[in-house]
């Protein structure tokens, strides 16, 4: 598969080790200082276009990929509005996006823990619900894409909880999450259900970027003969 890169800090030197390793080929890198290059025919060489850059470009990347009919997978996150207006637009035309605000494997796995636990606590008010997520300070976002799709799980299946609110903002109705930057950390992502009695917690702790490049490569594999708007979930067939 011939394989375009979007953004070339740590993750997209990561993607394109794992990718190389996966007997991908890498056909063009789009970086700040060559973005004029996404039109070029290399780029539009490529069967997919993996994505890793920062909110304010993620849009303008992914209308560019698709000017070029490539396929495009994301990782950025934080742009939420504007994702939502690209995905409406995938039901009337053939272009291809898949998103997701974290692809480690682990993480999706994670998700859906999550997700399942919430359903039951829900009969059980007296537990408090908090989301602690901690990253290297070279991130930008706060809280994270991952974070807040924790949340948002947790929204759809605790009826007591209606938003999420970044520390040190409380509201009995919402969930607290804390953003904390340190180091060179890849990623902790700690749920914790409260109460009086006991303390339920759950814990993904990413070891480096190399489950978050793997993911992505594969995400692009899945896509690389699909059109539509995809994500870990029609990966992972959970």
């Amino acid at each position: 598969m011939k394989i375009a890169i979007i953004g070339y800090g740590k993750m997209g030197k990561k993607i394109e080790e794992i990718a190389r390793e996966r007997g991908h080929q890498i056909v063009s890198i789009i970086d700040i200082n060559n973005f004029n290059d996404i039109f070029s025919e290399k780029f539009a060489s490529a069967d997919v276009a993996l994505e890793f850059t920062i909110p304010q470009m993620a849009e303008k990347n992914i209308r560019a990929a698709w000017q070029q009919n490539v396929r495009i997978v994301s990782g950025t996150t934080s742009w939420n509005e504007q994702l939502d207006i690209l995905k409406n637009e995938l039901q009337n035309n053939d272009n291809t996006l898949f998103w997701a605000p974290n692809f480690s494997l682990g993480v999706n796995i994670f998700f859906e823990i999550n997700k399942k636990l919430a359903k039951i606590i829900n009969s059980f008010r007296q537990y408090e619900v908090s989301i602690t997520e901690i990253h290297h300070t070279q991130k930008k976002d706060a809280p994270s894409g991952t974070a807040i799709s924790l949340a948002n799980l947790i929204l759809e299946n605790i009826e007591r909880k209606t938003i999420w609110t970044l520390s040190p903002e409380e509201d009995e109705n919402s969930i607290e999450i804390q953003a904390i930057r340190q180091g060179e950390v890849a990623g902790t992502h700690i749920v914790e259900y409260d109460s009086l009695q006991d303390t339920i917690t759950l814990t993904h702790e990413a070891k480096g970027r190399d489950g978050f490049a793997l993911g992505a490569v594969l995400a692009a594999e899945f896509v690389q003969n699909k059109k539509g708007f995809f994500t870990m979930e029609d990966l992972l067939k959970f």
